[in-house]
C-alpha cells in the first residue's frame, strides 16, 4: 500500500479548461513535494477530463474522480475534502496561480506553531492573462490568540479569503461543511476563525485569477450565485430573504458551536450583533478585485519566475 501523503489538495472543477494546466503546472511544481492532488470532476462538459487524465497519467501523485452530475460547487468541494488523506488539507482553484514555495512555507509555518489552524501566505489578483493587477495587502487580525478579536476583526476588515490555506485536517473535520446560502463562504472561514489562530507567510506566494468567467463574476445576482453553488438552491423554497437569513444564522452557529469559554462567546455575539447594526463600517464590503489597479512600474513581482510551467509564457 503507497504511503498517506502529509499534505491532500483538493481541486474541485466545473468545465476548468482555459486555466486548469496552468494551475496543474504550478501545483505539480511545487518544492515541497510530499503530498497528493485529488480533483474532482464536477461532470464537466468541456476539455476538463481529457486535460486531467492526461496530467494524472503523467504524474501519480494525482488522482481524478469524476462525477456523473453536477452537483454544485459547495457539494464538490466538500466531497474532495472526504476523499483526502492527509494530515494537512488545502483547497486549490483550477485558475489560480501558485509559485514553487507555497506549500513548502505553510507547511514550515504549521509546524513551527502548533496552535496555528491556517497558514496562508501573501496574495495578490491577477488577470486572465497572469499579469498582476492588485496586491493585496492583508489587514485582519485572524493571527490574534484571542477568537474575539479574530472573529471581530474578519466581521468589519475587507478579504477573508482565506479557506485556500493550507489547514489541520483534523481541525476541518470539526467544522460544518460549506454551504450554499449567500456569502456561506464568509462563514465557513469565520468558524475557522473561531477555531484557532492563523499565521500569514509573508511573502506573495498565492496569486487569485480574476476573469469575466469566475463564477463570482458570471453570476452577478445573489440567486445566481447560490444556485451555482447547489443546484438545490434554484427552487421557490429558497428566495433571497432566506439566502440572506441563512447568512446571519451562519455567523450565530459558528459562536455556538466553536471550544470558547463563555465570556469569549458572549464577546463574539456582541461583535456580530454591533456587524448587525452597523452593516460594516464603509468600504469594509468591497471586493479586492475592484480596488484601482496597481501601477506596473511599481510592481517588483514576476509570475514567470515565482511560479512554475509559466517558463515560455507571455506574460
Amino acid at each position: 500500500m503507497t504511503a498517506i501523503p502529509r499534505v491532500s489538495i483538493g481541486l474541485p472543477v466545473y468545465n476548468g479548461e482555459e486555466y486548469l494546466a496552468e494551475s496543474l503546472d504550478a501545483l505539480l511544481g511545487q518544492t515541497y513535494e510530499d503530498f497528493e492532488l485529488v480533483i474532482s470532476d464536477n461532470a464537466s462538459t468541456d476539455r476538463t477530463q481529457e486535460i486531467c487524465r492526461e496530467y494524472a497519467a503523467k504524474d501519480p501523485r494525482i488522482r481524478y474522480l469524476r462525477l456523473l452530475r453536477n452537483v454544485g460547487a459547495a457539494p464538490n468541494h466538500n466531497y474532495v475534502f472526504t476523499r483526502c488523506r492527509g494530515e494537512l488539507f488545502k483547497w486549490a482553484s483550477h485558475d489560480d496561480l501558485y509559485a514553487r514555495d507555497l506549500l513548502r512555507r505553510c507547511v514550515e509555518a504549521l509546524d513551527a506553531h502548533p496552535d496555528v489552524v491556517l497558514a496562508h501566505s501573501g496574495q495578490a489578483v491577477i488577470d486572465g492573462d497572469g499579469k498582476v493587477k492588485v496586491p493585496y495587502e492583508y489587514s485582519l487580525a485572524t493571527d490574534s490568540p484571542r477568537a474575539p478579536e479574530r472573529f471581530r476583526s474578519f466581521l468589519f476588515e475587507p478579504g477573508g479569503d482565506d479557506f485556500y490555506g493550507l489547514m489541520r485536517a483534523d481541525m476541518l473535520r470539526r467544522v460544518r461543511p460549506h454551504d450554499s446560502y449567500h456569502h456561506a463562504d464568509r462563514t465557513f472561514v469565520a468558524e475557522i476563525v473561531l477555531q484557532g489562530p492563523f499565521h500569514q507567510v509573508p511573502e506573495l506566494l498565492y496569486f487569485r485569477r480574476d476573469h469575466p468567467t469566475r463564477a463570482e463574476r458570471a453570476n452577478p445576482s445573489k440567486r445566481s450565485r447560490c444556485v451555482n453553488l447547489d443546484p438545490r438552491r434554484s427552487g421557490p423554497l429558497h428566495p433571497t430573504p432566506r439566502l440572506l437569513a441563512e447568512y446571519v444564522w451562519g455567523f450565530v452557529e459558528a459562536i455556538r458551536r466553536a471550544p470558547l469559554s463563555t465570556a469569549d462567546r458572549r464577546a463574539c455575539y456582541r461583535h456580530l450583533a454591533s456587524w448587525m447594526t452597523s452593516r460594516a463600517r464603509p468600504g469594509a464590503g468591497e471586493r479586492v478585485e475592484d480596488r484601482a489597479p496597481a501601477d506596473p512600474a511599481a510592481l517588483t513581482v514576476s509570475l514567470d519566475e515565482l511560479v512554475a510551467g509559466r517558463e515560455g509564457r507571455r506574460a
